[in-house]
């Protein structure tokens, strides 16, 4: 996916601007092309407001919340390093604000050379991974023996547990600062192209991404898609977001995780 030009990125403030506005007001007018909304009774310096506090807030949760974990993410390091003596981490790149690639770190949950669909996965799973870009028995899963384990093994466990995540908190969040806290999660680059149309795709890298939301927060593994319930959760966000939405979806993420649902 091209990066986006100054003027675009321009654009991308404006929209974001006007969304919050309309987020706040609850008022809008009729939408230009690009999915712009107009608000009335706010001014921008409340919406730049909060966005300013949301990036101290995303520092200083990254920032203490690591030093917290700090033990518990060297013990997943040695663990998943006895595994297979591999890298613990994985890095994958995906789609940040303002259409700009960024490198997202997780704790790795697979066997090393994961990456090779056409090698790790059947006819059968490579559509099914093609289509939602995840797999209900994933067979690349560190610890998995046979079918079924995919719920049950070691990487399954840390993805459940979103333990997997752990390390944006840290390196992505508070570090590079190209996601936030609470935010769409960040999207492959044919995900992207795929599921959303232009004027979505540029209100989607309106803002950064997330390390959970809305629909990581209330519908994961409910919402796919294919129904196209992922992507109107995910604009739903931008669309109504407010410090109060943001912390509703901080509690229910701590919910999720404390029930291993998997929020993040």
């Amino acid at each position: 996916m091209e990066l986006l030009t100054d003027q675009a990125k321009k654009e991308n403030r404006i929209m974001y601007e006007d969304v919050m506005l309309h987020s706040v007001t609850g008022k809008a007018a009729d939408c230009p092309a690009g999915g712009s909304y107009r608000a009335y009774g706010q001014t921008r310096q409340a919406v730049r407001g909060y966005h300013a506090a949301k990036q101290c807030f995303d520092f200083l949760f990254s920032l203490c919340v690591s030093i917290i974990l700090i033990i518990p993410i060297l013990v997943i390091m040695l663990i998943i390093m006895s595994k297979d003596f591999g890298n613990p981490f994985y890095i994958q790149k995906r789609i940040g604000k303002d259409g700009k690639e960024i490198s997202v770190w997780k704790f790795r949950s697979m066997v090393k050379g994961a990456d090779n669909l056409e090698a790790m996965l059947t006819d059968e799973q490579l559509a099914e991974y093609k289509k939602e870009y995840k797999l209900k028995d994933d067979p690349r899963l560190l610890g998995y023996k046979k079918p079924g384990d995919g719920s049950k093994c070691f990487g399954a466990k840390l993805r459940r547990m979103s333990l997997d995540e752990l390390p944006q908190i840290l390196i992505n969040i508070c570090l590079k600062r190209d996601m936030s806290v609470i935010g769409p999660r960040p999207l492959l680059a044919d995900e992207l192209e795929k599921y959303y149309s232009e004027d979505e795709r540029k209100q989607i890298t309106s803002i950064k991404p997330g390390l959970t939301g809305y629909w990581q927060a209330y519908a994961r593994n409910d919402s796919t898609y294919g129904r196209g319930e992922r992507q109107k959760m995910e604009l739903h966000y931008i669309e109504n977001m407010s410090p109060v939405l943001d912390m509703k979806i901080l509690a229910q993420t701590v919910v999720s995780v404390v029930k291993k649902n998997g929020a993040m």
